[in-house]
């Protein structure tokens, strides 16, 4: 499931920005580094110093609804355009992306069509000329950058939720992502919810596109984020709104019984609204008898780029 990115706006191509990241502990290696952040709704691109900073990176819209491979084109060419603007060689790349990866395709990831049928490491390393690409889920990857740069450094175990296009979450446990059997730990986007059984997938019932669709069928100008504004006084907005919230909720009481983590991480546009973390955090606390800290993660919409950037960092061997 997509779940880390921005969602609303008018897919405008932001400038190139100079950015400052936190480095993670580790050997600097020499020339560049590539972060690539695929979602439903923006792709980012960045390109990061030896040690991890980001020197420069833009974000531009999927345009889901024209596939896949118009997508991907668009993303490599505006990292080979990075690259060549930052000058030096590129050593390694990471690749971020909705789904489980696979090497000769990605399961789980349908808001782009055809992006199952997708290699993506093949893709980048014949387009880029770079031998070292590493490629995770979207949300592994914002979970491994807050674990090495951000609030889960000091936390263990650790829970992070994406909410953005899709909605789902990652596992961290001493200093590591659960991947699971198949990859796929942590997609609860296809949690049962509502009923008679099975009811739906959790996604349909919460997530940025969800909400986009309640806003449409309320009459509610600008998608979920004019649903969240709406839903700041009392009034139908609030209590549609509430009731989908309670939804995620129940899913993330049942995570936290299972996982019992010491700091819940909120990562994804979604989550960057205060009404809706309110909602979750005092119904968390309702009910769980042993609460966790439950934090907006500091890296806004950038958590999944910046763990795309480790993913290349810690794919290059240390030197001895």
């Amino acid at each position: 499931m997509d779940a880390t990115g921005g969602h609303g706006g008018d897919g405008a191509v932001e400038q190139v920005s100079v950015r400052l990241a936190g480095v993670a502990a580790g050997t600097r290696t020499d020339g560049l580094l590539l972060g690539i952040d695929f979602g439903g709704t923006k792709m980012a691109v960045g390109v990061a110093d030896g040690s991890g900073r980001l020197l420069a990176h833009r974000r531009i819209a999927t345009h889901a609804e024209r596939g896949a491979p118009q997508a991907l084109d668009r993303a490599l060419a505006l990292a080979a355009e990075l690259v060549a603007g930052a000058g030096g060689p590129l050593v390694a790349a990471g690749v971020a992306s909705p789904g489980v990866v696979r090497p000769d395709g990605i399961d789980l990831a349908p808001n782009v069509p055809g992006w199952e049928r997708l290699r993506l490491a093949d893709a980048v390393s014949d387009a880029l000329g770079v031998a070292r690409v590493a490629v995770d889920n979207d949300l592994n990857a914002a979970a491994l950058a807050e674990l090495r740069l951000g609030a889960l450094r000091d936390a263990d175990p650790g829970l992070v939720v994406g909410i953005g296009t899709g909605v789902a979450a990652a596992v961290t446990v001493g200093g590591r992502v659960l991947a699971g059997h198949r990859g796929a730990a942590g997609e609860i986007g296809y949690a049962v919810a509502g009923g008679p059984w099975p009811g739906t997938m959790l996604e349909l019932d919460f997530s940025g596109r969800a909400l986009d669709r309640l806003a449409d069928e309320l009459g509610v100008a600008g998608q979920a984020a004019g649903l969240a504004a709406a839903a700041e006084l009392p009034g139908s907005a609030r209590d549609a709104l509430t009731a989908r919230v309670d939804e995620l909720a129940r899913h993330l009481v049942t995570c936290c019984l299972l996982l019992d983590p010491q700091r819940v991480v909120l990562v994804g546009g979604v989550a960057g609204s205060a009404l809706i973390r309110g909602l979750l955090v005092d119904r968390l606390a309702e009910v769980l008898p042993h609460r966790p800290d439950v934090v907006l993660s500091r890296f806004a919409d950038d958590a999944a780029l910046l763990g795309a950037v480790t993913l290349a960092r810690e794919a290059v061997p240390a030197a001895r």
